[in-house]
């Protein structure tokens, strides 16, 4: 196993906590990423350590907010002082919400498109020059089946700020390739057990406008939407089969990765899309002549797996 050094953001619960823990038991230095290190996380931080100290493994916790590019900044300064290098950057901070969508104000939407798409760009743009020099790296990112797949409804500035994040995924994946940088995208289907999304999504501002359509011809929609959800999840669907999929993906070999990588237990219909239009993309750089950029550099001689 070729030891990496990974950064992952917002490690404090869900798959971020889950994917940290299993990457240092995988024998990786994993720098578990999370905002208030010192306050409300400092459990988090807690955990971590006891985690680390109890299995031997080298998981680090480090102060990342990804809504602050001073934060963000220093952040990965203290990781390239430590560890003299980055390998591997995995975005997963996100956050999300459920309600009407047109009882979210324009500002709640901002704070989703903040917080799911451009914190990748706050610690893309920290991260990256160092990987560049290097001339080689893996960045991860944590998108989700809602993109392309079944899409339920009051969920819309979640959805709307993700499939913004997995378009950016993406392009950047064509950037990055000739400086020796691949791209790995995750896509997880929608787990109701054992991640805090649902406990702890936002709700809209608007509570009257919110009402018109929870009082009105939509009652029962937002239970309606829930339950369906957890229904079509199999009883044994184990949020812990994103950070082993992880674990797997960033053990590969160099230019042997997948593009995507599916992890959904209710086959929402996410992977056929997706095959359809990485597809599409793969064509269309054949056609304008830049189908090296399909492949990191170095790698050229080695068709990426497809995995689900």
């Amino acid at each position: 196993m070729n030891k990496q050094v990974i950064v992952v953001t917002g490690a404090s619960s869900g798959f971020g906590a889950l994917t940290a823990r299993a990457l240092a038991k995988a024998g990786h230095t994993v720098y578990a990423g999370m905002r208030a290190t010192e306050g409300r996380n400092a459990p988090q931080v807690a955990e971590a350590a006891a985690f680390a100290a109890e299995h031997g493994v080298d998981l680090r916790s480090v102060e990342l907010d990804v809504a602050s590019d001073v934060s963000v900044e220093a952040g990965i300064a203290k990781i390239i002082a430590e560890a003299g290098r980055l390998d591997v950057v995995m975005h997963n901070a996100g956050h999300m919400s459920f309600g009407p969508a047109e009882a979210f104000t324009p500002e709640q939407f901002a704070e989703l498109y903040d917080i799911n798409v451009l914190s990748t760009q706050r610690v893309n743009r920290a991260a990256l020059p160092h990987l560049r020099r290097q001339e080689k790296g893996l960045v991860v990112w944590v998108s989700s089946s809602s993109t392309r797949g079944g899409t339920p409804p009051y969920l819309s500035p979640y959805f709307a700020a993700k499939a913004a994040m997995d378009s950016l995924a993406v392009s950047y994946a064509a950037e990055l390739t000739r400086w020796g940088i691949e791209t790995a995208i995750i896509v997880p289907g929608a787990f109701t057990k054992g991640t805090n999304h649902f406990a702890h999504s936002g709700s809209p501002a608007d509570k009257e406008r919110a009402a018109e359509y929870n009082e009105g011809p939509y009652a029962g929609v937002s239970e309606q939407a829930l339950k369906g959800l957890a229904a079509l999840e199999p009883a044994d669907a184990d949020a812990g089969a994103v950070a082993t999929a992880i674990v797997d993906v960033i053990g590969m070999p160099f230019g042997t990765r997948p593009f995507r990588t599916h992890i959904d237990p209710s086959q929402d219909g996410a992977e056929i899309v997706n095959g359809v239009a990485d597809r599409v993309r793969a064509e269309m750089f054949r056609r304008i002549g830049l189908e090296d950029l399909l492949k990191p550099k170095g790698a050229q001689g080695r068709p990426p797996r497809s995995i689900r």
